[in-house]
């Protein structure tokens, strides 16, 4: 039992170092797993809309700080991530697709990335590819629909946001998690399990020098 709980002698990192015909068969053992993975269990579709959001800053704030600029980004920015994630707008996307709840929505399938100035990506995974293409679009024009309202009415918005969907037609739908992923994670974990084998199994001791001598004679 003494042998589990040591370290790693220096031997045993030599022998690992020299197993490299395991490594490399290993390698191709765990992509190959990861490969079968993906195609048995693949990961959901995931669709992504565009819209450009316009803070117009020299306008909204032409002769103020730095700072005053950066803490008047910073909270219409969160401002536009709670619309995107309203009631409202979870509400318009399951009204206009009538087979999917506000729940379902909410439930991990939508995502925001780059919520900043510019170009805001708006994510949906779903196992039917055009499903899913069909809420991102939705997503993405009730956002904008709400942006516009809210900037327009004084309704907490800056007047000056302004919201335009960029893309929301023929938009591209490609997995959530590539093969490649999976490829290069059951490598890692074969190879990871494999070096804990080779490290923590019991291996025979050296010989004495006379036993060895013995043992050639």
């Amino acid at each position: 039992m003494t042998w589990l709980l040591s370290p790693p002698s220096l031997d045993d990192l030599i022998r690992l170092l020299r197993a490299w015909r395991f490594w490399s068969v290993g390698a191709l053992i765990g992509a190959a797993i990861g490969a079968a993975v993906f195609y048995i269990a693949p990961p959901s579709y995931r669709a992504r809309a565009t819209v450009l959001v316009d803070f117009n800053l020299e306008q909204a704030w032409p002769q103020e700080t730095d700072r005053q600029q950066f803490f008047y980004l910073e909270r219409e920015t969160r401002k536009l991530e709670e619309i995107a994630r309203s009631d409202a707008v979870m509400e318009m996307i399951a009204e206009v697709n009538g087979n999917i709840t506000t729940r379902e929505l909410r439930d991990g399938r939508l995502s925001l990335s780059q919520p900043a100035e510019g170009g805001w990506h708006f994510h949906v995974d779903d196992e039917n590819p055009e499903r899913a293409a069909a809420l991102a679009s939705a997503w993405a024009q009730m956002f904008v629909g709400q942006v516009n309202i809210q900037a327009s009415t004084a309704e907490g918005l800056n007047s000056f946001i302004k919201a335009n969907v960029t893309q929301a037609a023929q938009l591209p739908v490609e997995r959530s998690v590539s093969i490649s992923v999976y490829l290069f994670v059951g490598a890692i974990a074969f190879l990871a399990f494999g070096s804990i084998l080779v490290l923590f199994s019991p291996h025979p001791s050296p010989l004495p020098e006379g036993e060895r001598e013995k043992k050639v004679e």
